[in-house]
């Protein structure tokens, strides 16, 4: 059973939907009580950094989050702002995040008088990715995004996709059981469809 976590952030519905013509099961994790019926998690969001934390931190989750991934290792995936709070913070506020996967949000930085790259990052753009399960049989994918900011990782290693706006910035990461995307697929298409059931036979 994949839980797709419920906060008040995020496309839960048209991720659920996704899952559903996949006929894979899935279940909007609405309360502490949820968590004991799963077996993968989604962490989506569309929103800032410290209010994603504060509506974790409201509704309990973000010390089960921690036990479910770091203590029983069960496969998370990140989507967006989910991706971002999984880095110890970001410059956009100041609360603490996750801390799972090494690393700080940073903003892009527009170059000078420059009127070609628009903030936040929307629309479709190419990703980059390297030899991983999340994108096994996908080819040449291009992703949705929607987003000003952008993870820096402390290590390369976690890397799994990168994508160029404005900068070369990293785009998808995997640490372990912890799999994250910048970019939004379940707004993607078929591409999107894709990575999601490739998520679920992880």
């Amino acid at each position: 059973m994949i839980g797709i976590i419920n906060y008040g952030l995020g496309n839960v519905n048209a991720i659920s939907n996704i899952f559903n013509r996949l006929g894979i099961d899935n279940l909007l994790v609405d309360k502490v009580e949820d968590f004991k019926n799963i077996s993968k998690i989604i962490l989506p969001g569309v929103g800032t950094f410290d209010e994603s934390i504060k509506l974790l931190e409201s509704k309990n989750f973000k010390n089960i989050l921690d036990e479910y991934v770091m203590v029983k290792k069960i496969p998370i995936l990140g989507i967006c702002i989910g991706m971002q709070i999984m880095a110890l913070k970001s410059s956009e506020g100041v609360k603490k995040g996750f801390g799972w996967v090494p690393g700080e949000i940073i903003k892009f930085k527009r170059k000078f008088n420059s009127t070609k790259f628009r903030l936040p990052h929307m629309g479709w753009n190419t990703v980059n990715t390297k030899s991983n399960p999340l994108f096994k049989d996908i080819s040449n994918p291009e992703f949705y995004f929607l987003h000003s900011y952008h993870y820096r990782t402390d290590n390369i290693d976690n890397i799994i996709a990168t994508t160029n706006y404005i900068t070369k910035f990293t785009s998808a990461i995997n640490k372990e059981n912890i799999y994250a995307t910048q970019f939004h697929p379940e707004k993607s298409h078929h591409f999107g469809i894709k990575l999601l059931k490739n998520f679920s036979e992880i």
